[in-house]
């Protein structure tokens, strides 16, 4: 057996449940009151970066919502989207770095979720970063130094984490 690691274990560090819906009011309220119903915490707005007068967006503009989960609320929230998904994601949704992502088209499609003509349809995307412990050094203030190449996830092993952490099947699209 080879020399045993704990630092080189895959971890879940964080899942992003991201609403876009492109502008303020009505609306943006709703999809807070899906993310809230979903994840059981509390959203945060997000503001538009540019200006694109196509869609009458200016920069600073209120257009959607995140939650950010970390630790047991992600793996819990992480088996009902994958429920969703019938425990099926192609490969195309890992990144190189390790990262997944994938999309839900509506919030209805979770186990206790029913429609409500109230809120209406709302989809979301969901961004799950894989990591390893000591990735803190390349985000803190001092002393950051960069991960070298043998610590870095590859997106082998995070399918493989997934996989057995989740009882995910990863297919080739």
């Amino acid at each position: 057996m080879k020399n045993y690691n704990p630092m080189r274990k895959p971890r879940l560090v964080k899942c992003v449940v991201n609403i876009g819906v492109g502008q303020g009011g009505e609306k943006l309220r709703k999809a807070f009151d899906v993310l809230e119903m979903l994840t059981n915490q509390q959203p945060v707005e997000t503001t538009a970066e540019t200006t694109n007068a196509e869609f009458g967006i200016r920069e600073g503009d209120p257009i959607g919502c995140k939650v950010t989960l970390r630790k047991k609320k992600a793996y819990d929230f992480l088996k009902k989207a994958f429920w969703v998904k019938e425990n099926r994601l192609p490969l195309s949704s890992f990144d190189e770095q390790g990262n997944l992502s994938f999309g839900i088209g509506d919030y209805t499609d979770f186990e206790e979720e029913t429609y409500d003509p109230e809120i209406g349809v709302f989809g979301m995307d969901i961004s799950v970063e894989i990591g390893r412990k000591g990735q803190r050094i390349k985000h803190r203030r001092k002393q950051s130094k960069s991960i070298p190449e043998e610590h870095k996830m590859t997106k082998k092993e995070a399918k493989n984490f997934m996989e057995k952490a989740f009882d995910l099947e990863v297919y080739e699209a």
